[in-house]
């Protein structure tokens, strides 16, 4: 049994470690049950449980998710509609999010995959600054897939 200080008070009967908790106005706590004998502690179980709660509370806070936003695009996208996706690609980066760029491919479009990685270029070469490659382009069926992630 350990009392409220946190000092050991020894081996003692249940009875006797339930004293000491109601002495103390505390709760006994079984804290390793695998142990022989078990172990016990005196603390105030709520305050303990409060405790934990804001612990997982701060890790929660202190997390970060990420996002992971999909562009699509299409071997007969035109320059000007290209530049919009960068812009958009370039907003979703600085909010720290991962970009997948994913190349669609149609009926005998597949034939022509070169146009498809020149447009994957020229996207790279418009984004090098401010991103790193986490994926480069790569043919899957028939979607070319590109992955971006923002710098540090």
């Amino acid at each position: 049994m350990i009392n409220d200080e946190g000092q050991p008070l020894g081996v003692i009967s249940l009875e006797e470690a339930l004293d000491h908790a109601e002495k103390a106005g505390l709760d006994l706590v079984e804290v390793s049950a695998n142990a022989n004998p078990p172990v016990c502690k005196i603390m105030d179980y709520g305050k303990y449980r409060y405790k934990q709660s804001k612990k997982l509370q701060d890790a929660r806070k202190s997390q970060t998710v990420i996002h992971v936003k999909e562009i699509r695009l299409r071997p007969k996208t035109e320059a000007h509609d290209l530049q919009t996706k960068i812009k958009h690609i370039k907003k979703f980066l600085e909010q720290q999010d991962k970009v997948k760029i994913s190349m669609m491919f149609r009926g005998r479009e597949i034939a022509f995959t070169e146009i498809g990685r020149k447009l994957m270029d020229q996207i790279k070469a418009a984004l090098a600054d401010e991103c790193v490659m986490d994926q480069e382009p790569r043919l899957e069926g028939r979607n070319m897939i590109m992955i971006v992630a923002p710098k540090k």
